[in-house]
């Protein structure tokens, strides 16, 4: 996956003076790189933009009819903040039910230039009663994952990334709920894309109107604007262009130059359209919640081509979901989590299910094929004779008298102590200069042991062979790995979260060379009793890289608490001891703090006082040597 990386400038020439918080939507930029990089979306796409215009060429054809949507929520979550309740769920299901139907009382605040156009869109939204298996179901799914946040690139749609896959997309609306990074509100995929991945994604801070729904992202508006995506609405000033040459495709909806924050005052005019101006206040634009509420005739009639014979959401007019399950009605259990880690047992619990008479649980090494199957009668289980030092996968499934329930998604817990020959190995060997000399093709086992160490291993290639992998696995905790070339440049950098295996992959060699493999927990995880497994491998033709090594690394500055309210602090990781300068814009790109700091290998720590600041979106600015990163905050009070 292509990391993007914004200058300063590009960031502060987007924001407008507006000093609260703003909506930032993932999916038109989800939509470009889908674009550029999937070949079959690009064709699906075209088609689809035929059929909505052929649709819409003929109104004596439009359809009359009510189209009800079933729904699956994937929560998924790494905080119980995040595991937003039922009735947060269902607070956003009602509001998705009036906004499509018109039912929302606010839309009669629309401009009375403007009320004429606003359209009951004739769809309506449940969430799921029937899984695709016929089962009885709430709609909801709960997920707990060692990932703290998510970005676009729909690893939280991927249990083997985990998040969580998604039902069939051709019969369910499949809605995730998670914590996005970047101060993203949420994103969809556009119809035409892979069903793996079809969907919509929302942050639980901007979900449903209760809870953790945080103003002035607190309506539900959010989940509106990202399923108006999912049914082929663009931004309201188009995504295709700059200032007024952009174009939603829609014939109703004024030409607007740009987005609008907050909530504006009418008229706004651009692109000459006065006096009238923009239609800010429409669904598919950036104002807060209380102040978008309403689509256009032309919306509806867009979203609507969906629907037709051979539509791109045609199935879901066919879809059994919104209606109760006559099979197994026995639920599938949740919440899976392990406790009271030993050396040789673990006790597994989970959510207990409503008529079920017992739970197979199935555990197996992480590395095994087979599982190994027991029972119990009650909601937990105490697994014993486990290997000490080792990994193992667990999965429950509760059994009912109609049947029993499909498995949980698998967890990974790790057993203490050691694994064959396992210690603190090859100390010290905390700086590149004392790095351990390893051999290529070959695994060693070590300790990140306390929460300063750090570990380097030499590797050298030869001509014959001097393409080089080097994995990092049986993690106990977070670690991170890190490559560098014998002149200590960095040639890759491997960051998943959770203890996820890292991977790096160096085919640009064509001579023997010599690397350094840098192994570090990060934020200061470690593990006194339990070993890594760092793995090089040399080969004379490229080697395969890991799908991981296209995931986006960790945030490379983490600000906490964000959204700030007095006092802001940052982390972040340097190799060396060097002065950094860490700076502060305001959203017009003034320059509002500034502190210059003198490093140190590993992790290190600052603070700002930001008492004074006003409520907005801010970026810092970390300057090391020659390499700038960026990361935008929030400050709320």
């Amino acid at each position: 996956m292509k990391k993007f990386m914004f200058t300063l400038l590009v960031l502060t020439g987007l924001m407008t003076s507006q000093v609260h918080a703003q909506r930032v939507c993932g999916s038109a930029d989800h939509f470009q790189e889908m674009m550029n990089s999937n070949p079959e979306f690009k064709s699906n796409r075209t088609l689809i933009e035929q059929q909505a215009q052929e649709y819409l060429a003929h109104p004596d054809k439009h359809l009359r009819a009510l189209k009800t949507i079933p729904v699956v929520v994937h929560v998924v979550y790494n905080t119980a903040a995040q595991n937003v309740s039922d009735a947060q769920i269902q607070s956003q299901i009602d509001v998705l039910n009036k906004d499509f139907r018109k039912l929302n009382s606010d839309w009669t605040g629309t401009p009375s230039v403007f009320q004429g156009l606003v359209a009951d869109c004739e769809i309506e939204f449940c969430l799921a009663k029937q899984d695709p298996n016929g089962n009885v179901t709430t709609g909801i799914v709960r997920k707990s994952t060692t990932t703290t946040s998510w970005s676009t690139n729909d690893a939280v749609k991927k249990s083997a990334q985990g998040g969580d896959d998604a039902w069939n997309s051709s019969k369910y609306l499949n809605l995730w709920v998670c914590n996005l990074s970047g101060g993203v509100l949420g994103y969809a995929q556009f119809p035409g894309g892979p069903a793996a991945t079809d969907g919509v994604v929302i942050t639980y801070t901007g979900f449903g109107t209760i809870g953790t729904a945080a103003a002035p992202f607190n309506k539900g508006r959010t989940a509106t604007h990202e399923i108006g995506h999912w049914l082929n609405l663009f931004h309201i000033w188009g995504d295709d262009g700059t200032a007024c040459t952009g174009s939603d495709n829609v014939g109703d909806t004024p030409n607007q130059g740009a987005e609008h924050y907050g909530c504006p005052t009418f008229p706004q005019i651009s692109c000459s359209n006065g006096p009238n101006g923009d239609m800010y206040m429409n669904y598919m634009d950036y104002t807060d919640d209380a102040c978008m509420y309403m689509f256009t005739t032309g919306q509806k009639a867009r979203m609507d081509a969906l629907f037709t014979t051979g539509g791109a959401r045609a199935g879901l007019l066919t879809s059994l979901g919104c209606t109760v399950g006559s099979g197994n009605t026995c639920g599938t259990p949740s919440g899976v989590s392990a406790s009271g880690i030993t050396t040789t047992g673990a006790t597994i619990s989970w959510s207990a299910i409503t008529g079920a008479s017992s739970y197979n649980v199935q555990y197996k090494l992480a590395t095994a094929t087979t599982w190994t199957t027991t029972t119990s009668t009650t909601n937990s289980k105490a697994l014993t004779g486990l290997t000490s030092g080792a990994s193992y996968n667990v999965q429950v499934q509760a059994v009912c008298t109609s049947g029993s329930s499909t498995y949980s998604s698998p967890i990974t817990f790790t057993t203490t102590g050691t694994s064959g020959n396992c210690t603190n190995n090859y100390e010290s060997n905390n700086t590149s200069s004392t790095a351990t000399s390893i051999a290529v093709n070959t695994s060693i086992k070590s300790m990140i042991g306390t929460s300063t160490d750090k570990d380097y291993y030499k590797i050298v290639t030869t001509t014959a062979a001097p393409k080089l992998k080097v994995t990092l696995t049986t993690l106990p905790g977070d670690y991170d790995l890190k490559l560098y070339n014998a002149a200590g440049a960095l040639l890759g950098t491997s960051q998943l979260g959770g203890t996820s295996s890292e991977s790096l992959t160096y085919n640009g060699a064509t001579t023997g060379s010599t690397y350094y493999a840098y192994v570090y927990g990060y934020a200061g995880a470690y593990s006194a009793s339990q070993c890594y497994t760092l793995t090089s491998i040399s080969s004379a033709s490229n080697l395969r890289l890991d799908e991981s090594e296209f995931q986006p690394e960790k945030p490379e500055i983490s600000i906490y608490p964000n959204p700030a309210h007095d006092q802001l602090g940052v982390e972040f990781y340097t190799t060396a001891n060097q002065a950094v300068t860490i700076n502060i814009y305001s959203a017009l790109g003034q320059k509002v703090n500034s502190q210059t700091i003198q490093t140190v290998d590993g992790q290190n720590k600052a603070s700002f006082d930001v008492t004074s600041f006003s409520n907005g979106m801010y970026i810092m600015e970390m300057i090391d040597g020659n390499e700038k990163k960026i990361q935008k905050f929030t400050i709320q009070k």
